[in-house]
């Protein structure tokens, strides 16, 4: 049977009418599919720590030994609660959805007790156990969706399954595509509607592999492993060709077609259509992956596939991405030893776990653009300072913008958009284009973000142009 599995984003999930009408109940027959559900919007942030600021939550409370982390999770337990009463108006499952989160978190709460009382003993450090719990604490929150997805459909008198795969009390082991396995074994996608949590337990540990992107790595080995017909994200908006909060939603446009390469460059940035460790089993295994908007059930969307065949010099979506650290160091004693302090660097930026972004350099400077939180990115610098006292090394937040296409004349394409910028009064620090002809990027003053992405499309995708080869530019 032809089936496929599909992933509703947080953002979605808190929009969970229009998900039940839109998504659930929109085909005829609700079976033949798999559904991987991510957490309610902010509920990750508030168990690990905001993805966007860094305001620790409930895990980083731990970690700092913060005494208020169960005040935290006494909030954090109110708000799930809440969530059920806007879900549930039938008492019974209401007081069952009620009485699943709160033995969650209860046990949650036991579990760290022990863990800090067994600390207080000079034989053993938290540190070591700070991983275990984040790997728990993750998976919280997708279980209180799951099984809330899944009983608010058997009272609609669908046949859905609750896959729980966080091992919350289960002693499996074995590594993730084990776990998948285990759990598919025994299940009928043509009779049972199955509901993933996002989070599995695994011998690897997914945060520990792959941090916040571990629910897309259970929905691409989900669809590799049963042989998935497509892959599908249900996002809150389209995969269109800026951000409709910078640009405007009525002048960007869905992508409709790209492929593969063109995601990994959008992860790069931080605007995941698909975490690129998981776009990677899905390429491999010819997967195509459709990402579709919530809120237009009816519109095909975009489809990500290794077929695709782009339009020549066409850009295809300019994205970006703010508040990158750009780490800036010079020393006229590195010429001919580049490569050396070039490791070093890269020692000194795994060991904060910020996230590079990209990288320039010449005879004797380099620049590191990362992301992170201040703190790690503070740490780097004073690392950095520290091991290299003789180099001038400075650090300032800056704007990262990219024009992204299949198939683009990259050289063009970089001086069309530096004149859209000069014209917009933005005055670009740093810009090179890719001898892979799929990007140009463009570094700018962080306060220019807008005005650049802006100016970026209005020059090379509002006007419907496609930059030829031979100096013209014709209309798409």
């Amino acid at each position: 049977m032809s089936y496929t599995v599909e992933k509703i984003g947080g953002t979605s999930m808190s929009a969970f009418d229009a998900v039940l009408d839109n998504i659930f109940l929109k085909p005829t027959n609700p079976y033949g599919r798999i559904f991987v559900v991510s957490a309610y919007s902010g509920m990750t942030d508030a168990l690990l720590e905001c993805k966007r600021t860094g305001k620790p939550g409930i895990y980083q409370m731990i970690a700092k030994r913060d005494e208020h982390w169960q005040d935290a999770i006494h909030e954090l337990e109110q708000r799930m609660l809440m969530i059920n009463e806007n879900l549930f108006a039938d008492p019974m499952s209401r007081i069952r959805a009620d009485k699943f989160i709160r033995s969650r978190l209860s046990e949650a709460v036991n579990c760290v007790n022990n863990i800090l009382e067994t600390c207080q003993y000079g034989q053993f450090s938290l540190r070591h156990y700070l991983p275990q719990i984040r790997e728990f604490l993750s998976s919280i929150g997708e279980a209180h969706s799951a099984y809330n997805t899944t009983l608010k459909l058997k009272t609609l008198g669908i046949n859905a399954r609750f896959v729980d795969l966080s091992g919350w009390s289960e002693q499996t082991r074995g590594q993730l595509d084990e776990v998948i396995e285990r759990a598919f074994a025994d299940i009928d996608v043509t009779r049972e509607l199955p509901i993933v949590t996002g989070y599995a337990y695994c011998d690897q540990g997914l945060m520990k592999s792959y941090d916040r992107g571990y629910s897309e790595m259970t929905f691409s080995r989900i669809a590799v492993l049963t042989d998935a017909s497509q892959a599908i994200i249900h996002k809150e908006y389209h995969l269109s060709s800026a951000d409709p909060r910078v640009v405007g939603p009525e002048k960007v446009r869905p992508l409709g077609l790209t492929n593969f390469d063109v995601a990994d460059q959008l992860a790069n940035l931080g605007m995941e259509a698909i975490h690129p460790n998981a776009a990677a089993g899905l390429r491999k295994k010819g997967i195509e992956l459709r990402v579709k908007n919530t809120f237009e059930p009816d519109h095909p969307g975009t489809l990500i596939s290794n077929h695709h065949q782009p339009e020549a010099n066409k850009v295809e979506i300019i994205a970006g991405r703010n508040k990158v650290f750009a780490l800036h160091m010079f020393d006229q004693s590195m010429v001919g030893n580049v490569d050396n302090a070039s490791y070093e660097l890269m020692e000194i930026i795994a060991e904060a776990k910020v996230h590079l972004v990209g990288k320039e350099m010449n005879a004797n400077s380099m620049t590191y653009f990362l992301s992170g939180t201040s703190d790690n990115l503070n740490h780097v610098l004073y690392k950095a300072e520290k091991r290299y006292p003789n180099a001038s090394i400075s650090g300032k937040m800056v704007a990262l913008i990219s024009a992204i296409g299949a198939s683009i004349n990259t050289n063009l394409a970089l001086g069309k958009g530096m004149q859209s910028l000069m014209e917009a009064g933005v005055n670009p620090m740093a810009a090179h284009s890719s001898m892979r002809n799929v990007n140009v990027q463009f570094v700018v003053e962080d306060g220019d973000y807008n005005s650049a992405i802006c100016a970026l499309h209005q020059a090379l995708i509002s006007q419907n142009t496609s930059v030829k080869t031979d100096d013209k530019v014709k209309a798409a």
